[in-house]
């Protein structure tokens, strides 16, 4: 559990399950990130984004085991998985050109369908 003492005291007013969720949205944000660094990084031939993938994915599991000091792993995981898998889709069409098929979308719309599921009826959640 998250307790007071471990924010810092700029941000003290803050609960411990918002910067619980503020953690796991920089989670996902640094993961997506690391994503597209490792597409640019041309399997490990370029060291420039190579090296800023592997330290977006390194902050990326650092702010992720923050939110997992309030959020049970399995709800931040899903949460983490399922949003991360959203914004890299748009990340790689955006940028990469990257198309997504019929299948593609409604799997992930699926995915997305279970992250609301978990948030809104599931009592493991934290609210």
């Amino acid at each position: 559990m998250l307790s007071m003492d471990m924010i810092p005291r700029g941000i003290s007013r803050m609960t411990p399950n918002f910067v619980a969720y503020a953690a796991l949205a920089l989670a996902i944000v640094f993961e997506v990130t690391a994503s597209a660094f490792l597409q640019q990084s041309a399997q490990f031939t370029r060291p420039g984004p190579t090296l800023a993938m592997v330290m977006f994915y390194v902050a990326s599991f650092y702010a992720l085991s923050v939110a997992i000091r309030v959020i049970p792993l399995s709800i931040a995981y899903a949460i983490w998985g399922g949003v991360g898998i959203i914004l890299t889709a748009t990340v790689s069409f955006v940028l990469f050109r990257q198309m997504l098929d019929s299948a593609a979308f409604v799997g992930i719309a699926l995915i997305v369908s279970g992250v609301v599921i978990i948030n809104l009826f599931s009592e493991t959640a934290v609210r």
